[in-house]
């Protein structure tokens, strides 16, 4: 039987251009703002620190926060 990966927050292995799923889902969750982001959706990540942004306005927080 398969595993249906709906509603399953995803691993991702972020890279320059794209990303490579680790564990199938369907979202992950903003590492900014808590905000479930759909795969299809997911346009911001940082390769440096592997997490996903929901907008580039959270992107830009977390690449100006410390750490």
């Amino acid at each position: 039987m398969l595993m249906s990966s709906k509603n399953k927050v995803a691993r991702l292995h972020y890279m320059a251009n794209n990303f490579r799923m680790l564990t199938a889902g369907d979202h992950v969750i903003c590492a900014v703002t808590g905000q479930a982001i759909a795969l299809d959706e997911l346009r911001y990540w940082s390769v440096v620190k592997q997490e996903p942004y929901v907008s580039a306005e959270a992107s830009t927080r977390a690449a100006l926060a410390k750490g």
